[in-house]
């Protein structure tokens, strides 16, 4: 590929091992020198290892963003390992309860918020000195649940909505530092963690996966849905000298499932 981020220092945080993988792969593969964020430190390593194998450059820093101290931590260990940082790529998000609002626990509300919402943003605000220098860019992951009221989603799209609104807000705050501030809302994401899912839907109703996949992927224009990586692609536009003029914009990457 052609190096889009080449050259550019990029911390992920909230690497997991379906699109947070992805999003850290795409990076290096486009010329980035990563960071790699997460709270466990075995997932960092084997990720860390896969790009240096391939060629690139990595540093893993186990992090809870929930954690004043250790993010500060991991913006010292970025300035001390590679002189500053140009993009931030946040992923970190709580499992939603999946239950309706009424029967969600407040303690469960709280914890995701705290986490995808409250984490995010103590990790942007550590690294505001380093993206003002380096006049970067923040790439926050949300979710194509702030498009949809589905059952059971309401405290996930609450979380969610929220991380848009202060998405939005510090593309205003930030842009006369000159730091961009997008975000990307994926829909359904073929990886190993849907598939499972779907297993257990077919099992469920006793029918096969692929027919689980089949019905889910009609509801979306291009009769699919989006792999990690698409995902991840989507997030390095953003990230890149590409989108330099795109701020305060969130980018749907679904296949065609919800039009915004």
């Amino acid at each position: 590929m052609s190096g889009l981020l080449d050259g550019k220092v990029v911390v992920v945080s909230g690497v997991g091992p379906g699109l947070g993988r992805a999003l850290c792969l795409q990076s290096a593969a486009h010329g980035a020198k990563l960071v790699l964020a997460a709270r466990t430190e075995s997932r960092l390593n084997e990720i860390r290892d896969e790009i240096v194998a391939s060629g690139g450059t990595a540093l893993a820093v186990p992090t809870d963003i929930t954690d004043d101290a250790q993010v500060d931590e991991l913006v010292r260990a970025t300035v001390d390992e590679y002189g500053g940082a140009d993009v931030l790529i946040n992923n970190a998000f709580a499992t939603p309860s999946m239950k309706p609002l009424a029967r969600t626990d407040f303690g469960q509300i709280a914890a995701s918020v705290d986490l995808t919402v409250l984490g995010t943003l103590r990790v942007i605000k550590a690294f505001t000195a380093a993206l003002e220098e380096s006049r970067g860019s923040i790439v926050n992951i949300n979710s194509m649940v702030i498009r949809h009221s589905e059952p059971r989603y309401g405290s996930y799209k609450l979380a969610k909505a929220a991380l848009l609104a202060m998405s939005q807000t510090l593309a205003t705050e930030l842009g006369g530092k000159g730091i961009r501030v997008n975000s990307v809302a994926p829909g359904y994401i073929w990886d190993d963690q849907l598939k499972w899912y779907f297993g257990k839907i077919a099992e469920k109703y006793g029918i096969s996966a692929e027919q689980v996949y089949e019905q889910t992927a009609a509801k979306s224009d291009l009769g699919r849905l989006p792999e990690p990586d698409e995902i991840a692609q989507a997030a390095v536009f953003l990230a890149s000298d590409l989108a330099s003029a795109v701020t305060g914009h969130t980018l749907d990457v679904n296949c065609g499932e919800y039009h915004d």
